[in-house]
């Protein structure tokens, strides 16, 4: 469906990612970055689904925002890669009837993203199984063979 309003936002409507992992001051993107394009959604809604425009798609241009420092759009820019067309992060809300919910839904599903792509990744490091854990897994399958072994029929002597 083609859109029937393409829009940059302007001043009161910045988009702020509260303090996290990766941000550890927040981020704040300036509402003149973000691009809402509306357009008829499908779902729930009745008749007025046929004549307001409530879906929502949401873009941020992760390549040239202000909001990020160097380091950061890098581990965005890699982490999002197969999220992004071209350096552009788009999300879409359809789910609300209205398309005030689905403004916010949609800025929601931004922040999220964002905040995710710049959380540092814990990496598990392996450590041998305790001698217990051990212990108990031979003693499972001991039993688990006896089980099996009473299931055949006795030898013919």
């Amino acid at each position: 469906m083609a859109p029937c309003f393409c829009g940059r936002l302007t001043g009161v409507n910045d988009l702020l990612i509260p303090p996290g992992p990766g941000a550890p001051h927040g981020l704040t993107v300036p509402a003149g970055e973000l691009v809402e394009q509306f357009s008829h959604a499908s779902g729930p809604g009745g008749q007025g689904v046929n004549t307001t425009d409530s879906r929502v798609q949401l873009s941020l241009d992760v390549g040239t925002t202000s909001a990020l420092t160097e380091a950061q759009r890098a581990l965005a820019l890699q982490r999002l890669a197969t999220r992004l067309s071209g350096t552009v992060l788009s999300v879409a809300a359809a789910e609300h009837r209205s398309q005030r919910r689905n403004r916010a839904a949609a800025r929601e599903r931004l922040a999220a993203l964002l905040r995710d792509s710049l959380a540092p990744v814990t990496i598990r490091r392996p450590t041998r199984p305790t001698r217990g854990s051990q212990r108990r897994r031979l003693a499972a399958k001991r039993e688990r063979s006896e089980i099996k072994q009473n299931r055949k029929p006795p030898p013919r002597d």
